[in-house]
């Protein structure tokens, strides 16, 4: 995929984030009363006319949920309704937490954004790209931290015409089952980049966004410089600090109630259950268990992910645990890439500037540029359905998690829209 994807994802009240209570909380805050019931009729009929099984919304407002809501099925077959903790696959949500272990460590003084990949990956030292006429050339320059963080590096998912054959030959691209995926893969994140670095990439670079393998590179090179597992940095640095107890690479043992089902959006009628296997349901419970694949493995429940957006939204601390610090989150939250963004992303939309990318978050720069979101907001999504975004202005986190591959639906945009209208600006 080269192309971005769509930017596109009472008690409770009184308690701070970090207690994971199941109760839903209503409507409060900073939401006028009544506001959030288009919201709340939007899901609903999205579920009962079957273009959505079900999904978990969360909103919050200077750290306090606004609005969370769960509504339709978890499995629907299974007669399981979804609830406010239950997990879901958040495949590229999890390039935000690699992103941020790599300027964790930059901050460290254990790496720099400006040195080239090759210095970890010594296979990355040969790197070529598919030219014109289809001429397979060396790079330009050599692929730097920067350029991976901003997706700036030339590495695509392999289904461009130009490199399919060769990534399916390797086992990558859609022999993977979707480009992402690497959970069935019987062997380490690095073995699999290793391999994906004697391939060609499809631009040169610095000089086009395109969106790919980047941050599974990433996860790699955390590997390499801290020495641990990147299941294990997100555990000790990231996730267990943050008190995000339900994000793993993988679902633990006795949990498997709490995974929410893959289902599919079909053209004409309602949903239907995805299959078994990597196309569908996925190896997230039963493994391998060996690849930690920074660029879409983790599962995390909506209240683990809003946390660690808290954390970003207050400059890199939460409850007084540092992760980053200001300096490092802006530069995930600010465009990074100038133009370049756009330019990958205008057949997509009609807008045409007022976006970027930083070094780990898809940004707004413009008002109107993404709905109803203001300047500065930021955010992704996965391949699943799932979406988030981050308005400092309105110190607001959203974040919607469902389960659908593909997901033909257009909730993710109406629940950005309809949650803009429900919140009231802050008093400053």
């Amino acid at each position: 995929m080269t192309r971005a994807l769509p930017v596109v994802f009472a008690a409770i009240l009184a308690l701070p984030l970090a207690a994971q209570s199941p109760a839903p909380a209503p409507p409060a805050g900073g939401a006028p009363a009544g506001r959030f019931a288009a919201l709340d009729r939007v899901l609903q009929e999205h579920v009962d006319d079957g273009r959505l099984a079900g999904a978990v919304a969360l909103v919050l407002q200077d750290g306090k949920p606004v609005y969370e809501r769960a509504v339709g099925w978890s499995d629907k077959e299974a007669g399981r309704r979804m609830a406010p903790d239950t997990i879901f696959r958040i495949a590229s949500q999890t390039k935000a937490i690699t992103s941020a272990a790599v300027l964790m460590l930059v901050e460290d003084g254990r790496m720099s954004l400006t040195e080239p990949v090759s210095r970890y990956l010594p296979e990355f030292a040969k790197a070529t790209v598919v030219g014109q006429g289809g001429a397979v050339v060396p790079v330009k320059r050599p692929i730097t931290i920067a350029h991976l963080l901003t997706h700036t590096a030339g590495i695509s998912y392999g289904t461009e015409p130009a490199v399919a054959a060769a990534y399916e030959a390797k086992g990558l691209g859609p022999a993977a089952g979707y480009g992402w995926y690497t959970a069935d893969k019987d062997e380490p994140i690095c073995d699999t980049m290793a391999r994906l670095a004697s391939l060609p990439f499809v631009a040169q670079p610095g000089e086009a966004y395109v969106y790919g393998y980047s941050t599974d590179v990433l996860g790699c090179v955390v590997e390499k410089v801290s020495g641990l597992p990147l299941d294990r940095f997100f555990r000790e640095k990231i996730t267990g600090p943050l008190g995000m107890r339900d994000t793993a690479f993988y679902l633990p043992s006795g949990q498997s109630d709490r995974l929410a089902t893959v289902y599919a959006s079909v053209m004409d009628g309602p949903v239907v259950r995805a299959p078994a296997g990597a196309r569908g349901q996925g190896h997230y419970a039963e493994g391998p268990r060996k690849s930690f694949a920074g660029g879409a493995g983790l599962l995390a429940t909506a209240r683990d992910y809003a946390r660690f957006l808290e954390m970003i939204r207050r400059g890199g601390t939460l409850d007084g645990v540092r992760i980053l610090s200001p300096r490092g989150v802006r530069l995930m939250t600010t465009n990074q890439v100038g133009p370049l963004y756009d330019r990958a992303s205008a057949p997509l939309w009609d807008f045409d500037g007022g976006r970027g990318f930083g070094m780990g978050f898809s940004t707004t720069d413009a008002y109107g540029a993404n709905g109803f979101e203001g300047e500065g907001g930021f955010g992704w999504g996965g391949a699943y359905g799932t979406v988030y975004r981050v308005d400092p202005a309105l110190r607001a986190v959203l974040v919607l998690m469902l389960q659908q591959i593909p997901n033909r639906t257009d909730i993710r945009t109406r629940f950005q829209t309809l949650v803009y209208q429900a919140l009231a600006e802050p008093v400053r």
